[in-house]
């Protein structure tokens, strides 16, 4: 079972009070409109997010500010960058996620990135894309736009879709370019100088 924990920077609730202080010096009109504009959604800032599996921590959300709406469609966004930390079992780094705006869908229990995607693993792939979701029923990433993958061999790839594990270990493309590194075993050698066997020739059948 998937869990959830969100923390929120404490000086909000310093703040609340000198907030409505200044509301009250307002005019009513002002209030009012203010009120309208902000039914519904909750803000926050300096956020920390854990997601937790079988009491085991999976992953560490945070970012500088969440907009969080309760409409037909409840959705948190983060409008201003997200990073994204996933661990193992023994809370060791797996991979490492960035994205200047994301948004998590509440009811599909998905998270949409977009804008300067990244996302690394400890083996030092990097992926490279502009969008990017993340199923967390399933545990993975997919995306039907462009992706580039840097591999830490100094193999480039590039696809025109991705889908790949939620820890980045395993990935796979669709429509594959790139180039890929050979090994040396694989190639000849411009110092074998050494003339190839001469084709053997079947001996000839005994005359009866």
């Amino acid at each position: 079972m998937i869990q959830r924990f969100l923390r929120i920077n404490k000086k909000w609730a310093i703040l609340l009070p000198a907030l409505l202080l200044f509301s009250c010096e307002n005019k009513i009109e002002e209030v009012q409109d203010l009120g309208k504009k902000r039914t519904g959604v909750e803000e926050g800032v300096q956020i920390e997010s854990y997601m937790s599996e079988g009491g085991v921590m999976k992953a560490r959300l945070t970012a500088p500010e969440m907009l969080r709406t309760q409409n037909d469609t409840p959705r948190t966004i983060f409008p201003k960058s997200l990073q994204v930390i996933f661990y193992n079992d023994s809370l060791k780094m797996e991979s490492h996620l960035f994205a200047k705006y994301g948004h998590y869908l509440q009811n599909d229990n998905k998270v949409f990135l977009r804008d300067s995607v990244v996302v690394f693993n400890v083996k030092g792939d990097t992926l490279f894309c502009d969008e990017l979701w993340w199923d967390q029923n399933k545990q993975i990433f997919y995306s039907d736009k462009p992706v580039n993958v840097h591999k830490k061999s100094g193999e480039n790839l590039r696809g025109a879709a991705l889908t790949a594990k939620q820890d980045f270990s395993k990935y796979s493309f669709t429509n594959a370019t790139g180039n890929l590194l050979v090994g040396d075993s694989l190639l000849p050698s411009n110092n074998d100088s050494t003339p190839p066997p001469p084709a053997q020739t079947p001996a000839p059948s005994p005359v009866q």
